[in-house]
């Protein structure tokens, strides 16, 4: 009779045996943080009523298992051999009976198995992505996207089939064990005996096995890991870009295929080691049954042993070896499910250094205000918002940091626009970050109508600030999509004239399909100056009250330039505007200018009183934008 496992929804033991084997056991040398085991066991509670249904299925699964042996000894012993063919038809219905029973079994104990373990991933995975979502902009600009991705698929599947194998297996398999061990000494003690003094043939060989074959596992997980953030890094338009751009295909092409070749190798290796482990379980298997045949056979001859007896100890045997050997591997089955949930309790422990205050308020819609109040900034270490693990180059960080902003103070006035000048790395940008707050200051206050954006809600802080960056995101979506983003519940009308408004209204009629086109990943089906028209557009759709815009027009042809210069028209227009400014045209209409150097605001005034001074200004202005003027000039003259 064929071995049955008592994994999860009945499939093969030894299948879950290998799985076990696959495992990574220098885990067993990990020491597991405390309080893990506890907050693993919290995400069974939801689940404890079905749990308490599944756990009495997975042991009457292995009861009828257990007891399949006795009836066939009987059958044979009582009914064939007394030539009682009643007790045979009987027992025979028995056996079929018993194994329809079992078929509804196994069916409800997979059933429940699937919805605990889908339900399990469903959870982990939502909780920890929601916690993500929660982590600061200094998070993402540190963090390796395919680590955090690798915790929300290959941890939390591994966590899950840890979790919910160990929970039927253990009870399962303990049933089993007990129960087939206490039935053979019954039926002969001495028979037992000697058939579990082979059991060490097996376990000993199977466990150098199973080292092995955890340790290429792990060698092969790491150099998936390795191709796939290649090839997401290679595969996306701008790295595909840069590979053709260097010429360097062929080198790209060999370093994939040496370890798309040692992966191919390691497959191999483990599937050797697989057989062997086969080939060694069953023959310990088959000499275990000859061990019985051989002494049970002579006691059957000499009638001190029933035929049926001798029949039901080899049966009970191919029901033994497979459950001790994962029962053997229980200790590395409890390391991998504790260390799996500790990944995941990891990223799940990371505080998000920016988050909405217990008693916060809305910032109220309308003309509004913002406030810099003696700010001061100095961007987060690595070890306040990170994961050395989550990085794919982890670097430990000494000395002291540099505080980028040096106690700032200005505000704009509602229904007017403030400028930001300067020269590169003066802090401009950050100053822009923090309004928003994709940031949080380490000295002052930033507020906006006099509310702190520290106790301002997070809802009521994105509703009323909008942002446009130099190089604004699209996502690999519909243009219809990526606008609707902004605010899901505009209408068609309302799409359209935001696109009018941003100078892009013909998009709409050229695209294949016009505002269901799938743009590309970020974008890259559209022009420069159109990606920031249909940022722009967005930008229009949401609303805000106040716009903080880093002015991105010094890189277009001069048709896009003079596009988005009017789109920006149409989007400052009536808005409290903080800009960090590019263009001369910018710079003339801002209703005041702040000159950053070093984190400091070193002169402020009107254009032309800050050229008036012949400062830090005056000097910006010769260096960028002199140049700007006499093309507007010639221009001018040309028209």
């Amino acid at each position: 009779m064929a071995m049955r496992g008592h994994g999860m929804g009945g499939r093969g033991g030894a299948w879950v045996g290998m799985r076990s084997m696959r495992q990574d056991r220098a885990v067993l040398q990990h020491r597991v943080k405390k309080g893990t085991a506890r907050r693993m066991l919290t995400f069974a509670v939801p689940y404890r009523k079905i749990l308490a249904v599944f756990i009495p299925v997975v042991i009457l699964d292995a009861v009828i298992a257990a007891v399949n042996p006795l009836i066939l000894r009987s059958l044979i012993d009582n009914g064939i051999l007394k030539k009682d063919a009643h007790l045979v038809v009987a027992l025979a219905l028995l056996v079929a009976g018993l194994a329809v029973f079992d078929g509804g079994l196994a069916l409800t104990e997979r059933r429940i198995s699937a919805y605990i373990g889908e339900s399990l991933i469903y959870d982990m995975r939502s909780k920890v992505f929601r916690h993500i979502q929660r982590m600061p902009l200094a998070f993402f600009t540190r963090t390796q996207t395919g680590a955090l991705v690798s915790r929300l698929n290959n941890d939390v599947i591994g966590a899950q089939q840890a979790f919910t194998d160990l929970l039927s297996n253990v009870v399962g398999n303990l049933v089993t064990v007990v129960i087939v061990i206490a039935a053979m000494f019954v039926l002969s003690w001495q028979i037992t005996l000697a058939a579990l003094l082979l059991v060490p043939l097996f376990l000993v060989p199977s466990r150098f096995v199973g080292r092995r074959i955890g340790s290429l596992t792990k060698e092969g997980y790491d150099l998936n890991s390795e191709m796939n953030m290649v090839m997401q890094e290679r595969f996306q338009v701008g790295g595909a870009m840069l590979v053709k751009l260097m010429g360097r295909p062929d080198v790209e092409a060999t370093t994939f295929e040496s370890k798309a070749g040692r992966v191919r190798d390691i497959g191999i290796s483990q599937a050797t080691y697989a057989r062997i482990f086969f080939v060694a379980l069953t023959l310990t298997a088959s000499l275990a049954t000859a061990v019985v045949y051989g002494i049970g056979g002579v006691a059957a001859v000499h009638g001190e042993l029933a035929v049926g007896t001798v029949v039901a100890l080899t049966s009970y045997l191919t029901r033994l070896y497979q459950p001790l050997t994962q029962l053997s591997n229980l200790n590395l089955d409890i390391m991998t499910a504790l260390v799996s949930f500790e990944r995941l309790f990891e990223v799940l422990d990371i505080a998000p250094m920016i988050d909405e205050a217990p008693d916060a308020v809305a910032v109220p819609r309308g003309r509004a205000s913002i406030e810099f109040d003696h700010v001061r900034f100095t961007y987060p270490s690595a070890g306040e918002v990170s994961l050395a693990s989550l990085e794919s180059v982890a670097v430990l960080e000494s000395g002291q940091r540099n505080e980028v902003l040096h106690g700032i103070s200005f505000e704009v006035r509602p229904g007017t626009m403030v400028a930001l000048v300067g020269p590169s790395g003066a802090g401009k940008t950050t100053v822009s970050n923090l309004v928003p707050r994709l940031y949080d200051v380490t000295g002052g206050a930033v507020r906006i109508n006099g509310i702190d954006v520290r106790r301002a809600t997070m809802a009521s802080l994105r509703d009323v600030v909008g942002v446009v960056t130099q190089d604004p995101h699209l996502f690999h979506d519909t243009l219809r999509a990526n606008l609707l983003y902004a605010r899901p519940a505009a209408t068609e009308d309302e799409v359209l004239e935001a696109l009018s408004q941003a100078q892009i209204g013909h998009i709409a009629a050229e695209l294949p399909d016009g505002l269901d086109t799938v743009i590309g990943e970020r974008g890259y089906r559209l022009s420069g100056g159109e990606k920031q028209r249909v940022a722009l557009a967005r930008l229009l759709l949401k609303a805000p009250d106040i716009v903080v815009l880093d002015e991105a027009t010094a890189h277009l042809d001069s048709e896009s330039e003079a596009a988005v210069q009017q789109a920006l028209r149409e989007t400052l227009a009536g808005r409290t505007s903080l800009v960090i400014a590019h263009r001369l045209s910018t710079v003339r209409e801002a209703d005041e200018l702040l000159v950053f150097d070093d984190g400091r605001i070193v002169e402020r005034g009107s254009h032309a009183s800050l050229l008036a001074e012949n400062g830090l200004y005056a000097e910006l202005y010769r260096t960028q934008f002199a140049d700007q003027e006499d093309a507007e000039a010639q221009a001018a003259g040309s028209g």
